[in-house]
């Protein structure tokens, strides 16, 4: 009965919000931007219908649709796009795989969402016959990560490398050199005297998202989850993470931000105007970079994130989003074939790197230079360095942490309760840890 009435509620959800939806403008994003992309496909082309929470993934498969269609003229595609805010598309999204009805051909999904999609026997394709011509190519944990059982059910869009973004106006006034940083030690006092010099802080205590605590557990070898994807949060190693960044806090070097973390429209405003010297993110905070903060442009460079001690591994992947080839789609071959094409080949990630900015999952195109330092690509042209050549540097220390289905637990308890406890309370630091723990063991039952 409980399950039942769940499902109903969620119906009764979705039922409401498209009744609120048909009084509104189809392009409204409370109820998803939707355009179909024929890219020059013909009459008889197949009609694909693709949901995303990302308006850049849409473009992208515009262009990748675009050379498809020419180079498949017996099969060719046109894209019903539709992008919705984040949680309102993932939430039509399970509805619809657990009905059977309404799901689209197509559609992304965020890595913290995807072990929900995991569950039981999941409604999503398998995608190891088109991905396989790729395997030697591309990085095999991005394919893992939305896996199960030996099947891949969603690919990539990037490698998502966590790297460390330097404000070098604000380090030179301060008498900062960042190629100097090697250690958390090193970055602490560069952010003692950053503080003193300038009264701006050299980074940020985040307080809604997990990007500086995955960092610091990869270089200790520990992760949320142990072997089994059971929960760990209140590990020694875990501990240490936060002690290293509670001491930051307490020198002055790092500060809560407006919106939490470095990738929130608030921060953004903040970055712009030079109040925060640095941003331990993914590579893929590059676009944002050029989308929003540009006062900035030749002003940041990239380069390693600290580490505990020498010799640790200095980057681990971040963020992620799987897309996957739902079991109701109209042409499943013609759908998994499409997918691969457009973020798996060759010509995909140099698109991915062109369009979006971000380090493609073909690591075939880091050694392009013709590509990686093209000096027209606006994202070369922003940033003080190269991007790939702090990426080919750290190529073979980039680490991940599992996406499991305890994940979106422990980030929801970790992000709305105990950061906030510990950064903006001053909580003892494994009181605030083993609460967390005993809150998200509780939930999971």
């Amino acid at each position: 009965m409980k399950k039942k009435g769940i499902v109903l509620l969620m119906l009764l959800t979705l039922v409401l919000s498209l009744l609120t939806a048909c009084g509104k403008s189809s392009t409204n994003t409370a109820s998803g931007e939707k355009s179909v992309i024929d890219a020059g496909a013909g009459e008889n082309a197949t009609e694909l219908s693709y949901w995303t929470f990302v308006e850049l993934h849409g473009k992208h498969f515009e262009k990748m649709l675009e050379k498809w269609n020419k180079e498949n003229p017996d099969r060719q595609i046109k894209l019903n796009v539709t992008v919705m805010p984040y949680d309102d598309m993932h939430n039509k999204l399970s509805i619809a795989l657990q009905t059977g009805t309404g799901a689209p051909d197509i559609a992304d999904i965020e890595l913290g969402k995807f072990p929900d999609f995991l569950k039981g026997t999941p409604q999503l394709e398998p995608l190891n016959d088109v991905i396989d011509p790729y395997r030697d190519t591309i990085v095999k944990s991005r394919i893992d990560i939305y896996s199960k059982d030996g099947k891949n059910y969603g690919i990539p869009t990037h490698v998502g490398a966590s790297v460390a973004f330097y404000n070098t106006e604000i380090l030179e006034e301060a008498g900062v050199d960042y190629t100097k940083i090697v250690t958390w030690d090193d970055f602490k006092k560069a952010g003692e005297q950053v503080y003193e010099k300038t009264g701006k802080h050299m980074g940020t205590a985040d307080t809604s998202a997990m990007w500086q605590e995955s960092m610091l557990l990869a270089q200790q070898g520990s992760d949320f989850t142990d072997a089994d994807g059971k929960p760990q949060v209140n590990s020694p190693e875990m501990v240490k993470a936060l002690q290293v960044l509670k001491d930051l806090q307490d020198s002055n070097a790092i500060a809560t931000i407006a919106g939490g973390q470095p990738d929130t429209e608030e921060a953004y405003g903040e970055y712009n105007s030079g109040e925060y010297a640095t941003a331990f993110m993914p590579l893929w905070m590059m676009s944002r970079f050029t989308n929003y903060m540009p006062d900035l442009a030749g002003k940041i460079a990239i380069a390693p994130i600290p580490v505990i001690e020498k010799g640790m591994p200095r980057s681990v992947g971040g963020g992620g989003t799987g897309t996957v080839v739902t079991k109701t789609a109209k042409d499943v071959q013609l759908a998994k074939d499409f997918l691969a094409y457009a973020k798996l080949s060759e010509d995909a990630n140099i698109e991915i790197w062109n369009t979006l900015g971000f380090d493609p999952v073909n690591m075939k195109v880091w050694d392009m230079k013709e590509v990686t330092h093209n000096p027209e690509n606006e994202f070369v042209k922003y940033f003080k360095n190269n991007p790939f050549d702090v990426l080919n540097e750290i190529r073979d220390e980039i680490k991940y942490v599992k996406s499991v289905p305890a994940s979106p637990t422990i980030n929801n308890v970790l992000c709305t309760v105990t950061l906030n406890e510990i950064f903006e309370d001053g909580k003892d630091i494994k009181q605030a840890l083993d609460d967390a723990q005993a809150q998200i063991e509780q939930e999971l039952q």
